[in-house]
């Protein structure tokens, strides 16, 4: 019964990750631009997402598994043995260690060489023979190298960097803080990289998920349709004859005019020209948006999206209402920890028990008593605050300060864009990962549904029996020092190693600890704003993305692209490619034809 159990929370642990593999893929080709699509951007981006929300699902399986060696009644189950017990955790820690250093590798090192490896990578020099493989691959790899001095400087002062030694009144002589306590160079190295990934994609956690938690709901609740097809469709018709309109007066009126047109008509029928390009364009968009000249399917999907439109309200509202308990159970949990955790900041605000109600916490722990139900919750969760991630960086931009330096947008973001959108998800994550188990759903995080039996026993070995004194079952708690709770509650993995982290390196937990203040702060300011401001379509860019879908021929005729910053860099200018090189060939062999 056991290793059936086991073997169906792994497999459900499985399905989970393929389903995440298909969305991160999903999540790539939409948001990726087209016509500068690299397989092997598409591939990393896609390996790095389904690592890091792998990474955040095995908080369940986690659960799940420390959560079956238990019986309703408070007390270990008989196929439960310490040694089956430590076989579970084994397993368990094979597995976060594998995520994590997959995860960071991912971060640090892949992504960033594919970045520069994309750089380098030049479709005319190739098709010429001028630019090889190795050349490519050793032109990345040199500024890789820098990466990969960073990671050993991180791991070298993460091996050496002292733990926190003033253990004086933290309450530490409890068994589970002293196994938190590890001495294991090799594993303190790994704590100290975790933490300090950790407090960088906390940064990260309080401005892109916070506020695309507060945007997500009310852009489903507020959205209009991308282009509204009929009233841009008339608009622009009858802003086009009016535009032609002029410039007939125009014309008619220096038909005559010895010299052509008088300056000030000049100056005016050219203004006219631009506007008209611009109105045919738009004019193409309200087309397209109505479905002319499309196939039955796609004006038939046209036709579904408006139909069940009023569905995507009642989701925004729903997912609104989520939002809003979340964030109220943050703040609970928070206060809470302020004022009743143990060891207040030498332990990064471990709290032993919850002392008011937490409504996410509750729902968990009452769904975990059923699998897979808790895991259907906390995968839904999981997705829920990574899109939200997505949506906050799509609103903001990714951003030097106040200088926008990449779009994230569907359809018309550049690999460049699509890599850095990627390490930037890395590192939020492990700041959800952070925040689900120590703010959102703690005791659920930590013991899920385990509980003890507080009756006493003859001798220290036996198993208490809590038959007939049911209301002696209490839940497992870092807390309890009672023989009981110390032979049947086994904490999480995920728990236990980012205690560790708190613990041994106390400013870790201080800032990522205070940091949810900051993430509660910001989303009720972009939530407040965002309840009030009045939802438009921005003509300008559907403007501007037309214009670039044009302009995607005309990189033909201007032959090469100016990158500044990486050209400086390399010291010499980049071909372009894609349409821009075999534009450049079609030109030449043209040019050779005539």
């Amino acid at each position: 019964m056991a290793l059936i159990q086991t073997a169906f929370i792994w497999v459900a642990y499985a399905v989970a990750v393929g389903l995440v593999a298909l969305i991160a893929a999903i999540f790539t080709y939409t948001y990726q631009t087209p016509r500068d699509r690299s397989a092997l951007v598409s591939t990393v981006a896609i390996i790095t997402l389904t690592s890091l929300l792998a990474t955040v699902l095995l908080l369940p399986v986690d659960i799940a598994l420390v959560s079956s060696t238990t019986s309703k009644l408070g007390a270990k189950k008989e196929w439960a043995t310490p040694e089956a017990v430590h076989n579970i955790l084994l397993t368990l820690k094979i597995v976060y260690y594998s995520l994590y250093s997959l995860d960071a590798v991912l971060c640090l090192l892949v992504v960033p060489f594919t970045y520069f490896y994309y750089e380098e990578w030049d479709e005319v020099d190739e098709e010429e023979g001028v630019q090889t493989f190795g050349h490519k691959f050793f032109g990345a790899l040199k500024y890789t190298l820098i990466f990969v001095v960073l990671v050993v400087i991180l791991f070298i002062v993460g091996f050496l960097v002292p733990v926190a030694r003033d253990r004086k009144g933290a309450h530490l002589d409890l068994d589970y803080f002293v196994h938190l306590l590890s001495e294991n160079r090799g594993e303190r190295a790994l704590t100290f990289a975790l933490g300090l990934l950790i407090c960088l994609g906390t940064l990260l956690y309080i401005l892109y998920t916070a506020a695309g938690l507060a945007l997500l709901p009310i852009s489903f609740i507020k959205s209009a349709p991308s282009i509204s097809a009929p009233q841009l469709s008339e608009t622009t018709a009858s802003a086009l004859e009016q535009n032609r309109e002029r410039q007939r007066q125009l014309e008619g009126r220096n038909a005559g005019r010895g010299g052509g047109l008088a300056p000030k008509d000049q100056r005016e029928l050219e203004a006219l020209v631009r506007e008209e390009r611009t109105l045919v364009r738009r004019e193409r968009l309200a087309a397209e948006a109505r479905g002319d000249g499309k196939s039955f399917i796609v004006r038939a999907w046209t036709k579904i999206c408006a139909v069940f439109r009023p569905l995507k309200l009642i989701g925004g509202v729903l997912l609104l209402i989520l939002a809003v308990i979340i964030w109220v159970s943050m703040l609970i949990t928070g206060i809470d920890k302020t004022k009743n955790s143990v060891c207040k900041e030498r332990c990064g605000y471990i709290l032993g028990s919850l002392n008011v109600f937490q409504p996410v916490n509750w729902i968990f722990v009452q769904s975990s008593k059923v699998f897979p139900v808790d895991y259907v919750l906390m995968a839904l969760l999981v997705l829920f605050f990574f899109s939200s991630s997505v949506a906050g960086i799509a609103a903001i931009g990714i951003r030097f300060l106040w200088l926008r330096l990449f779009e994230i947008r569907k359809g018309h973001t550049s690999p460049q864009a699509l890599l850095m959108a990627t390490v930037m998800l890395t590192l939020i994550m492990l700041a959800i990962n952070y925040s689900l188990t120590m703010i959102v759903a703690p005791q659920y995080a930590i013991y899920g549904a385990q509980t003890f039996c507080s009756n006493p026993t003859r001798h220290p070995d036996d198993q208490p029996d809590c038959t007939n004194h049911m209301e002696l079952v209490e839940p497992c708690s870092e807390l309890s020092s009672n023989n009981g709770s110390k032979n049947v509650c086994t904490p999480t993995v995920v728990s236990t190693f980012l205690n560790r982290v708190t613990l041994n390196f106390p400013v870790f937990g201080i800032v990522a600890f205070w940091a949810q203040f900051a993430f509660l702060a910001v989303f009720l300011i972009v939530f407040t704003t965002a309840l009030f401001r009045t939802p438009k379509l921005d003509v300008n860019q559907l403007d501007e993305d037309a214009e670039a879908d044009e302009e995607e021929g005309l990189l033909a005729s201007t032959g090469r692209r100016f990158g500044a910053t990486w050209q400086d860099i390399r010291g010499k200018a980049k071909k372009p490619s894609g349409a821009a090189g075999r534009g450049i060939r079609g030109d030449d062999n043209h040019e050779d034809e005539d």
